[in-house]
């Protein structure tokens, strides 16, 4: 068992996820215009509420079911497959992952689907920065057994741009874990977030993490865990 493990979220935390939807969305509006494409988006709305996560190509197959003489169909999920992941990388994010590295072991902890999700940290590069420590979830913070099954630690440092899933762990693991708010990303902009506790830590770019001292990690660990 390890003294220290930090777990690092994906979308919008490591990787600019809305800029990737953005470029989606310009794609989808070049390649099968304005009207088709806001229904791809109604179908891709309808499938995250019923499954809790993002899913492209699932929206992608009932878009297709909608749309069977739809010519570029292919090309767009060859856009998708094909995207240059490694090119959204946030500033600094590697630098991060490495400062936490300097502590203890650092594990991709992300929802997603089992096809896109997978392919997205592949193509970034973090399956090989992370030595293949991943581990993909539909809802992450329900799966927090799991995790210190595979990766026990005596205290855990969680980095997400969702204050939410950073509370609901926190109700679960309590001292165990220390929280970290990336502030990046739409949802972390989101007003709902007030609802919420504040994180244990925060921080407007992952790149700020190289920023505090590992001695402030390792402290807060021996304090909560006393």
């Amino acid at each position: 068992m390890t003294a220290i493990t930090f777990l690092f979220d994906v979308d919008n935390t490591l990787l600019d996820h809305d800029r990737v939807t953005a470029d989606l969305r310009r794609n989808l509006d070049q390649s099968i215009g304005p009207d088709r494409a806001k229904i791809y988006w109604e179908l891709f709305e309808k499938l995250r509420n019923e499954l809790g996560y993002a899913d492209y190509l699932g929206a992608l197959q009932a878009f297709r079911t909608r749309f069977l003489d739809e010519p570029d169909l292919l090309a767009i999920s060859q856009y998708l497959l094909n995207y240059p992941f490694a090119n959204r990388l946030f500033p600094a994010s590697l630098d991060a992952v490495a400062h936490a590295r300097q502590t203890g072991p650092t594990v991709i902890l992300s929802d997603g689907d089992v096809v896109f999700q997978p392919q997205k940290i592949f193509r970034s590069g973090l399956f090989e920065v992370f030595q293949g420590n991943v581990l993909i979830y539909i809802h992450k913070e329900q799966e927090l057994a799991s995790v210190e099954a595979r990766y026990p630690s005596e205290h855990y440092v969680m980095l997400d741009d969702k204050l939410r899933i950073l509370t609901a762990m926190k109700a679960v693991w309590g001292e165990r874990l220390t929280t970290v708010f990336v502030r990046q990303g739409h949802y972390a902009k989101d007003p709902a977030i007030a609802q919420y506790p504040p994180a244990d830590l925060t921080i407007d770019h992952i790149g700020d993490f190289q920023n505090i001292p590992l001695s402030t990690i390792a402290a807060h660990s021996r304090t909560t865990n006393a």
